[in-house]
């Protein structure tokens, strides 16, 4: 039995949405998903010939009233031999809850992005995101930024106020 990145991606997808439906508990009306969830999946070959897949996703839902938001996270690892799968793990599905971008409640629209992961380019280890976030009742916005510096420190946090000229 074969398993290609498709499916990898359709099982991770499905492994996000679940988690998402498990933080529902908050008034739905004002809870928003964001539109620019991402997927990246890699593949490795272990001695004895066995093959690994890991697909990853993320997604933010955002509090479109308050402007708090929640990072998801989940994983699925599938590791199989030459015929059959032998381990399918999945990790994460949780979402972690992030501070409010505007102090006062109003009606917010939202965007997120995420950078790559650690490469040859990166100087702060893991990368990490941005939320655009902008007040739907008047012409206000902010960036926020998250960026994962490594080690013991803690992520940098800072948003940054947009001028309309």
């Amino acid at each position: 039995m074969s398993v290609s990145l498709k499916t990898l991606s359709l099982a991770a997808s499905a492994v996000v949405i679940a988690a998402i439906s498990a933080s529902a508990a908050i008034a739905a009306d004002d809870i928003r998903l964001s539109s620019n969830q991402r997927i990246s999946c890699s593949r490795g070959l272990s001695a004895g010939k066995l093959q690994t897949s890991t697909c990853r996703s993320f997604a933010y839902i955002f509090n479109g009233k308050t402007s708090d938001y929640f990072r998801c996270t989940a994983a699925m690892t599938v590791t199989k031999d030459n015929k059959d799968f032998i381990q399918i793990q999945t990790e994460g599905g949780n979402c972690q809850k992030r501070e409010r971008v505007f102090a006062t409640d109003s009606s917010y629209s939202f965007d997120a992005a995420e950078t790559e992961g650690p490469n040859t380019n990166s100087i702060y280890g893991p990368g990490g995101f941005v939320m655009w976030v902008s007040d739907n009742t008047k012409l206000a916005a902010k960036a926020c930024f998250t960026i994962a510096v490594g080690g013991t420190q803690p992520d940098v946090h800072r948003c940054i106020d947009m001028k309309f000229e």
